[in-house]
């Protein structure tokens, strides 16, 4: 504990010396990682602290615990935010055939697709979606007489005097040749930046004349219309969830309430407030109880089912009008929480007896704990992910388009929870082996 607490007070020094929104590449990865390690060290802590509960002076703990999870979550709620967008939008262009852009154009590209893939005014991810289709996304879902093929004509002739220019500079055949193709095209595939103006064109983006090959197929590199719209509003929703957990997490850090909390760690890190008799007891049945604990909620768990590959367990209740958590996931959650308390005990043990350091690394790792907590973790993932894209689906007035692709993207992540339930159970069943 006092190891944690001193990892602890490292990160917050160096949280604070990242001001926690440094500017700069490496400003921001230091921020990130000291957050990273506030997040770790409080966890520990509070898990020692729930193991270890009769061993500690009883007010002291009492008061701290609470404290320390409601600082654990609300720093862990930014990171939450942004890693389901990062899920979602990855899904979506799984699904739809697409490849997912690089997050940073090359030079050459850069001056060309500057409309196409700078940040819309509506909040959307410039390298994601189109401009066209997620700038005009807001105003066809939430337009009750509004239609998808209106707004991507219209984000198409938005998205094009670049092309009308370089046209009538030396292919004004071509380009009057071409223009059907143009509307046809951008009808179909839902997009009206410039990248796809100039590929009806017969052009491809950074040459001055008409392409000698065909254009490939439109439908296969881009979303469609409604899964394009379907991200540009779950990244409305989701950025807009981080922006708001962002700012309460430094206003957080910056309270007299996270002042209390971490003197009574800086407390923690020079002398852990014990029991009399704390110093001449075993620490091995604590940590006994907490597996017995992990045990026995495992065995509650339907495994027989989750060993069962695609058993469709996970879609039961998919369409519940109910906006609360999957009710049958609740239990999953419980035991990667459980499973954490008891990995949290084997470290402790295995640094208490002084052959090794209670890291990662440096202690004896068990595979099978390792494999299933991973499981769990994207188990968690997987579920929270689910739960975003229905609630983005009830968002009023939405195009049909739209809520198939979110309706799509919520079975396509249920069937992850699925295969996580599956991966545990794999995991779980196998003989506990360690690594030296």
């Amino acid at each position: 504990m006092r190891a944690q607490a001193t990892e602890f007070l490292r990160a917050l020094r160096l949280h604070r010396e990242t001001g926690g929104t440094a500017a700069g590449a490496n400003g921001a990865e230091d921020s990130v990682d000291a957050a990273r390690a506030l997040r770790r060290s409080v966890r520990r802590i509070s898990g020692s602290l729930h193991t270890f509960r009769p061993l500690l002076d009883a007010d002291w703990s009492d008061a701290v615990r609470p404290e320390l999870s409601w600082l654990s979550g609300t720093l862990a709620m930014e990171h939450a935010y942004g890693a389901r967008l990062d899920r979602l939008l990855l899904a979506l262009h799984r699904l739809s055939g697409a490849v997912f852009p690089a997050p940073a154009q090359s030079p050459n590209m850069t001056g060309t697709l500057g409309t196409a893939t700078g940040r819309s005014s509506g909040g959307s991810r410039g390298g994601g979606f189109p401009a066209g289709s997620a700038a005009g996304g807001s105003a066809a879902d939430t337009a009750p007489g509004g239609t998808a093929a209106d707004t991507t004509s219209a984000g198409a002739a938005k998205g094009t005097p670049s092309a009308t220019a370089r046209a009538a500079a030396g292919t004004a055949p071509a380009a009057r040749a071409a223009v059907p193709t143009r509307s046809a095209g951008a009808e179909r595939v839902g997009t009206g930046g410039t990248s796809q103006a100039l590929k009806a064109l017969g052009e491809e983006p950074g040459n001055a004349g008409p392409s000698a090959l065909p254009a490939p197929a439109p439908d296969r590199g881009n979303l469609t219309v409604g899964a394009a719209k379907a991200g540009a509003l779950l990244e409305r929703q989701l950025t807009l969830a981080r922006t708001r957990a962002h700012s309460t997490a430094l206003q957080a850090l910056g309270s007299s309430r996270f002042h209390a909390v971490a003197d009574s760690i800086a407390l923690l890190a020079s002398e852990v407030p014990l029991t009399a008799t704390a110093t001449t007891t075993a620490l091995y049945p604590f940590a006994a109880a907490a597996e017995e604990r992990l045990t026995d909620a495992i065995a509650a768990l339907p495994l027989v089912t989750a060993g069962n590959p695609y058993n469709a367990q996970a879609l039961i209740h998919g369409l519940s009008p109910d906006p609360a958590p999957h009710p049958q996931d609740a239990p999953w959650h419980q035991v990667r929480l459980l499973l954490r308390l008891h990995r949290y005990a084997r470290e402790v043990l295995d640094g208490h007896g002084g052959s090794s350091a209670a890291e990662i690394g440096g202690a004896p790792v068990d595979v099978r704990l390792l494999t299933a907590g991973q499981a769990l973790d994207r188990h968690r993932d997987a579920s929270e992910a689910a739960a975003a894209a229905a609630q983005a689906a009830r968002t009023p007035r939405i195009a049909p388009a739209t809520a198939y692709a979110l309706g799509v993207l919520h079975a396509d992540q249920r069937h992850e929870v699925e295969a996580a339930r599956f991966a545990f159970q794999q995991s779980w069943q196998k003989q506990a082996v360690g690594t030296p």
